[in-house]
């Protein structure tokens, strides 16, 4: 059951009967809302290319003699703090951008910015915290990690503004999203390579192609209020456009392990991933928004089975 309006303090495009108003008391609610706690998707998104090149450096450092389990270990648990933490900030910055674009909106207008229940000194107060949450995170690592993830605070800070001036915002969304297929392979290596570049570039086409599938729930209100999407911009070519950019995807993930010499176990994630990417272009229907969450929201699967592959290559790796 998911609630249409702010009124009792849920918001229309989450599940009501989500952990956060089991757990947490009502006055806490917003700020949930705000993070997105109640829609982990976001940062399990954000998440597997972090995992994904954390796994392929791990792959890549057993042929010179730097793999050590207990680092990729701690690394992942780095990762998995600092995806839930940024992507929170991340998502309270957006819909201070939006605040007015979301009152608009029929899905977002429940939200707790625009339906009045957090004030924006709030929310600002609330950016903060989560940031210093994702900076002590980002101190674990390596120096020349720490500059690199600072540095994606730029593409952070550029997103929401990018539907205002381009049809393509999943692209700056990609950009942002996906620096974690760097900051792995920096984190172990501190240093870059072009296995990580090539699977940063994978996962924005990946990302484009999750969030059309996404941006497809909103077409006509953005195109209401005369703001860009791929959705918009693709329409009726989606297909075609999802062909394009998953096959490009794969083939550049797969030129990343081959430079990162990894074990067999990753390429047959690769291959599962592609039935599943495959199987998400079959079934979409872009004018049905409950097909397009579900598949939207399938991509967590496709990440796992990839890292998966990657974890389970290190057996083959391993001396």
């Amino acid at each position: 059951m998911q609630q249409i309006d702010g009124i009792n303090g849920r918001v229309a495009d989450a599940p009501s009967n989500n952990w956060v108003y089991r757990v947490l008391p009502p006055w806490l609610w917003p700020y949930a809302q705000l993070a997105r706690w109640d829609r982990p998707i976001g940062w399990q998104l954000l998440l597997w290319p972090c995992f994904w090149s954390a796994a392929m450096a791990a792959n890549a450092a057993v042929h010179v003699g730097l793999f050590s389990g207990g680092q990729l270990i701690w690394h992942l648990v780095l990762y998995f703090i600092g995806s839930v933490a940024m992507r929170g900030a991340g998502c309270t910055y957006n819909d201070l951008v939006d605040h007015k674009i979301d009152m608009k909106v029929a899905r977002t207008r429940s939200r707790p910015l625009p339906a009045g229940r957090v004030s924006r000194r709030q929310a600002k107060t609330f950016i903060v915290l989560q940031a210093l949450v994702g900076l002590l995170v980002l101190l674990q690592f390596n120096w020349f990690a720490v500059i690199l993830g600072i540095a994606s605070l730029g593409f952070v800070a550029l997103y929401p503004f990018a539907k205002r001036f381009t049809n393509w915002p999943q692209f700056f969304l990609g950009l942002a999203f996906c620096w974690g297929a760097l900051m792995g392979w920096a984190g172990i290596f501190g240093a870059l390579a072009l296995a990580p570049v090539l699977l940063y570039a994978a996962a924005i086409l990946w990302t484009i192609g999750y969030d059309t599938i996404y941006a497809h729930q909103d077409k006509e209100d953005d195109e209401l209020i005369g703001i860009g999407s791929t959705a918009l911009l693709f329409d009726r070519n989606t297909r075609g456009w999802l062909i394009g950019l998953y096959g490009a995807m794969l083939i550049l993930m797969l030129l990343a392990f081959i430079l990162a010499g990894v074990g067999l176990f990753a390429y047959v994630g690769v291959l599962v991933a592609a039935s599943m990417l495959g199987w998400q272009i079959v079934t979409l229907d872009i004018d049905d928004p409950e097909k397009c969450l579900v598949l939207f929201k399938s991509n967590n699967r496709v990440g796992m089975v990839i890292f998966a592959g990657l974890f389970l290559s290190l057996l083959f790796v391993l001396p």
